[in-house]
């Protein structure tokens, strides 16, 4: 397009558009190098569903455009918080799933599930999130539980099911979600009440340190 742009009389009273395919997952990566040449019309679709490997993703396109207006100037005035909307409703109609994968849209793409992307994420969403799930309507990002998660997480999510545990209570019910984790894939709220409880009863059941209560004598 800069060749083009650099070699073709009145180009600029041209408008120049893009096709581009992913036949090499480059498509969104070529669409907006061929903005920054030149072009103002891009031709994309949602989910990037399109021939062979598809064309390149509108969602994409249009998040790398708002994320990065400052430095490039531009706007597409497309209302974002539609996208996920959008993208479910061709997903069905095509019968094509999304993955879950899939940038901007995709089921976990404001899913965290390591530790330290959780640790992260708890302190300042922008330390992982480049852009919000309510921007393109998404509803809010999610902490996912699993083996890789850490302490923070877990304290976090036990805190959000109405659960604050003293430390060696937390400490026990921790060494019960790492071995629940390393068995069951999906951990559900259900999982962390039984392990609360868990842990309430064993607290209950050991005796009371040296010390504490009175000891009375007949006389």
């Amino acid at each position: 397009i800069a060749a083009i742009r650099a070699n073709v009389r009145n180009i600029d009273q041209a408008l120049i558009s893009v096709h581009c395919h992913n036949d090499l997952g480059l498509s969104t990566a070529n669409s907006i190098a061929a903005i920054l040449n030149g072009a103002r019309r891009v031709e994309c679709t949602i989910n990037g569903i399109g021939e062979r490997a598809g064309n390149a993703s509108l969602e994409e396109v249009v998040m790398i455009l708002r994320t990065r207006e400052r430095s490039l100037g531009l706007r597409t005035g497309i209302d974002t918080t539609r996208l996920a909307d959008v993208s479910a409703l061709v997903s069905r109609h095509t019968g094509v799933p999304v993955q879950p994968n899939k940038a901007v849209v995709g089921a976990n793409a404001f899913a965290h599930a390591s530790g330290i992307h959780q640790d992260g994420v708890l302190k300042d969403k922008l330390t992982y999130e480049i852009m919000r799930p309510e921007d393109v309507g998404m509803g809010e990002s999610r902490i996912v539980l699993s083996p890789r998660s850490g302490r923070h997480a877990f304290q976090f999510r036990l805190a959000e099911l109405g659960y604050h545990l003293p430390d060696a209570a937390f400490s026990r019910a921790w060494e019960q979600f790492l071995q629940l984790a390393d068995r069951k894939k999906d951990i559900l709220d259900k999982d962390l009440e039984d392990i609360v409880r868990s842990t309430e009863s064993v607290a209950a059941a050991s005796p009371p340190p040296l010390g504490e209560g009175r000891v009375g004598a007949a006389v």
